[in-house]
C-alpha cells in the first residue's frame, strides 16, 4: 500500500498535466495500450508464459475492468475540474463504501466500529461536498461516482486473488480495459504531442504499480482492512498541490477530509480490537 500511495500521488499530478493536450478518454486510451504493451513485455520474463492465464473467473474479470474503466474516467475527468485535496477527499470515500458492500459481498463483518467509521466518513464526504452549494459540480459528482466504482472494483480484486495471482489480474485489466478503450474512441482518434504522450506514460506505469500492490496488499488482508491505509494521499496531495499547483487550502475540505480520515482509523482500530477479542 505505500508502493500504491506513492504511485496514485503521482497518477493525480500526470493526469492533470496530460489533461492539457488530451481528452479524458484519450487519456485513456494511450494508458491503456502502453500498460498493456509494459504487461506483455513482462510475460516471457515470469517464466509460465500464456498459462498462467487460465482462470474460471473471467466474469469477474471483465465485471472488474469494466468497474474500474468508468471510475478510472469519473477520476480523471473530476481531475481538472476540481482541486486536488477536493478530489481525494472524496475519493477517500471509497474505504467506506467497501465497508458498506463487503459483507455483503464478501461476507464480511459489519461490526458496530465499521458502521460508526461509515458514518462519521461519510457526514465528512458531505462536508467535502455541500450538496446544495456551489462546492457541489460536476468535478465533485464524477469524484462521487469514482468513489463507488473504486469500492467496487476493490471488492471484486479481493474476489479474484482468491484464485488468481496478482500479475493474472493485472493482465486482464489492462487487456479488457484496452478493447474497452479502443471501442470508445474509434471514430475520434486523435495523437497528442510528446509532452501529453510522455505524462501519459508515467500515468500508465504508475496505474500499473498502484494496481499491482492493492492486488498483493488484498491478498494478505481483508478489504476494509487495505483500502484505508493510503490515507496519508490526503495531507500529501494537499502539500502537492500547493507546492505544484499553488492551490489555496479550504478549510472546509480540510475538516471534512479529517472526518473521513478519521473514520478510516476508526474502522482500523475496531478491527484490531475485534481481532484482539477473537484470540
Amino acid at each position: 500500500m505505500s508502493v500504491a500511495l506513492a504511485s496514485f500521488t503521482l497518477i493525480a499530478v500526470a493526469g492533470r498535466e496530460a489533461a492539457h493536450g488530451a481528452s479524458t478518454l484519450g487519456i485513456m486510451f494511450y494508458r491503456s495500450w502502453m500498460a498493456l504493451a509494459v504487461v506483455l513485455l513482462l510475460i516471457p520474463l515470469t517464466g509460465r508464459g500464456l498459462s498462467q492465464f487460465r482462470t474460471p473467473q473471467i466474469g469477474t474479470h471483465g465485471l472488474r475492468s469494466v468497474i474500474h474503466f468508468g471510475a478510472q474516467f469519473s477520476w480523471l475527468h473530476a481531475l481538472p475540474l476540481i482541486p486536488l485535496a477536493q478530489l481525494f477527499a472524496i475519493e477517500f470515500t471509497a474505504p467506506l463504501w467497501t465497508a458498506l458492500m463487503a459483507p455483503l459481498i464478501l461476507r464480511e463483518r459489519l461490526t458496530g466500529w465499521r458502521t460508526a467509521a461509515v458514518l462519521l466518513g461519510f457526514t465528512g464526504a458531505l462536508i467535502v461536498v455541500r450538496p446544495g452549494s456551489a462546492a457541489l459540480n460536476t468535478g465533485t459528482i464524477m469524484a462521487l461516482l469514482a468513489a463507488i466504482g473504486f469500492a467496487m472494483h476493490y471488492i471484486n480484486t479481493k474476489r479474484l486473488m482468491q484464485r488468481d495471482p496478482a500479475f493474472t489480474v493485472i493482465f486482464y485489466w489492462t487487456l479488457i480495459q484496452t478493447i474497452i478503450a479502443s471501442m470508445l474512441i474509434l471514430m475520434d482518434l486523435q495523437t497528442p504531442d510528446v509532452k501529453t504522450l510522455a505524462w501519459i506514460l508515467v500515468v500508465a506505469i504508475c496505474g500499473l504499480t498502484a494496481h499491482f500492490a492493492i492486488a498483493r496488499a488484498l491478498a494478505h488482508a481483508d478489504a476494509i482492512i487495505v483500502t484505508p491505509m493510503d490515507f496519508l494521499r490526503l495531507p500529501l496531495i494537499v502539500l502537492v498541490a500547493a507546492a505544484v499547483y499553488a492551490e489555496p487550502v479550504d478549510p472546509l475540505v480540510l475538516l471534512g477530509g479529517a472526518l473521513v480520515l478519521v473514520a478510516n482509523f476508526l474502522n482500523i482500530w475496531g478491527e484490531r480490537q475485534r481481532v484482539a477479542g477473537a484470540s
